[in-house]
């Protein structure tokens, strides 16, 4: 859980980048010289996923209060605990890449029954070194929103339709869209830490490899480029962009696509040893509590965090689409949405091939 202290001290960072950045933030530096465009190997060659019919009014008898409920836990988190949101938001997309969007990164592991107790938990999707970063707060959250559910509505709401409500919510209380979502969803009976390899997208993926990943799930580039705004908000660890600030592909030299100043600024954050593991610093420098279109401005004035951001401005297929979600928030928030609904409808559980937990970690 993030004390306030340390939501201090966060904010007191994000100052010092922002800082040393000056107005570089909103920029419009020239990049340099772009690298030639390559064709995705595979892309759009899997088939698309299996998607099933889900309605905007599934709890109207059974839960007709249940956005209310949620909203009023997102609220109170976010107050509380600033840093939930994104956290949640992270969450849904990791979810939804892995087997469907079907709570089934909400498992813990749980040892083993009798003799085999001592033993190591059964491998789930939250022990795959993908996901081992995503914050404990951002479960505790969601837990505390399906408890709410629970207490009015007892075995009636997913925990799947629980993690997108709250996604969406807080999406929209850091200044983002509000959009309607649908409802419906089961919860997974199993989850496999198997699937999560080349599931989900990398903090250094190329932009062939994003488009492969998104392909698989049955999206295109508009929408690896839309749900990569995300990024407007939250944070990353160091570790996931290092390589960039002090040996980039073996140069032993900064990434050259990272505005000179950006650098000097992490590197102030980020030591090339010795650093804290728990050290963070915020995608976006410029507005990082705020969901809005800058993320897009960032990437342009070569202020990304993450290689696989970069290069989504460095690649000519998606150069396009990021100048013009930088362009228009408008524009923006409306190719959010039409994603976040196609990511919620990825290989949803109907029926008997799911559940609905009544504690989101644990199995019924």
């Amino acid at each position: 859980m993030v004390s306030s202290r340390g939501v201090v001290r966060f904010r007191r960072l994000v100052l010092l980048l922002v800082v040393s950045l000056g107005g570089a933030c909103r920029a419009r530096e020239a990049p340099l010289p772009l690298p030639p465009a390559r064709i995705a190997a595979g892309a759009g060659s899997r088939r698309a996923p299996e998607r099933h019919g889900l309605s905007l009014d599934f709890y109207a008898r059974s839960c007709p209060a249940v956005e209310q409920i949620v909203g009023n836990v997102t609220a109170a988190r976010l107050r509380d605990h600033p840093a939930a949101g994104p956290a949640v938001l992270r969450l849904f997309y990791h979810d939804c890449f892995v087997e469907g969007c079907d709570a089934s990164i909400l498992i813990a592991p749980t040892a083993k029954a009798g003799a085999a107790a001592a033993a190591r938990p059964a491998a789930v999707e939250r022990d795959m070194e993908e996901n081992r970063n995503l914050p404990q707060y951002g479960f505790d959250t969601v837990e505390m929103a399906k408890a709410a559910v629970e207490r009015k509505c007892p075995g009636v709401v997913t925990c799947a339709d629980v993690l997108a409500l709250a996604a969406r919510d807080f999406v929209q209380l850091a200044g983002g869209p509000h959009y309607e979502v649908k409802k419906g969803r089961k919860d997974s009976k199993v989850s496999l830490a198997g699937k999560v390899r080349g599931s989900l997208p990398r903090a250094n993926s190329t932009v062939d490899e994003l488009l492969r990943v998104f392909a698989g799930k049955g999206l295109g580039a508009g929408d690896l480029v839309a749900l990569s705004g995300a990024h407007t908000i939250g944070f990353a660890h160091c570790a996931h962009f290092l390589g960039r600030l002090y040996d980039f592909r073996g140069t032993r030299q900064a990434d050259p696509f990272m505005d000179a100043r950006l650098v000097k600024a992490l590197r102030m954050a980020c030591p090339s040893t010795g650093g804290s593991a728990r050290a963070v610093v915020p995608f976006d420098v410029s507005t990082p509590f705020q969901f809005d279109h800058a993320y897009y401005g960032n990437l342009q004035a070569r202020l990304g965090l993450l290689g696989s951001d970069q290069a989504l401005f460095l690649d000519a297929r998606t150069r396009p689409l990021v100048l013009e979600l930088g362009a228009d928030k408008a524009r923006f928030f409306k190719a959010f949405v039409a994603s976040m609904d196609r990511i919620g409808s990825i290989r949803v559980k109907k029926g008997k091939k799911g559940e609905v937990r009544k504690i989101c970690s644990q199995h019924l």
